[in-house]
C-alpha cells in the first residue's frame, strides 16, 4: 500500500520546496509538478519525498481527518 501525505509549501527553491504538516517540516521535491503554478501556501500531497499532486486546503484537510482517525482506530485496537 502507498500513502501519501499532504503537506502545506512553506518556502520553494527552484524544484525544491520546504513542506510542513502536524509541525513536521520536509525537504519536498516539486520536479514532478514543473508544469503547474505552484506558490508558498498551496497544499500538495507528498509521496516518499516527491510532491505528486496540488490539493485545496479542503482537500487536505479532508485527508487529515480520515489519517486521524484511522491512527486512532489503530490505536483503540492495540
Amino acid at each position: 500500500m502507498c500513502l501519501g501525505i499532504p503537506m502545506q509549501i512553506v518556502s520553494i527553491d527552484g524544484f525544491n520546496a520546504r513542506c510542513e504538516a502536524k509541525g513536521v517540516s520536509r525537504e519536498v521535491s516539486l520536479f514532478l509538478l514543473q508544469g503547474e503554478d505552484i506558490k508558498i501556501g498551496d497544499h500538495v500531497m507528498v509521496h516518499v519525498g516527491y510532491a505528486i499532486q496540488t490539493m485545496t486546503a479542503q482537500e487536505a484537510r479532508s485527508t487529515w481527518e480520515l489519517l486521524d482517525e484511522m491512527l486512532a482506530a489503530e490505536d483503540s485496537d492495540a
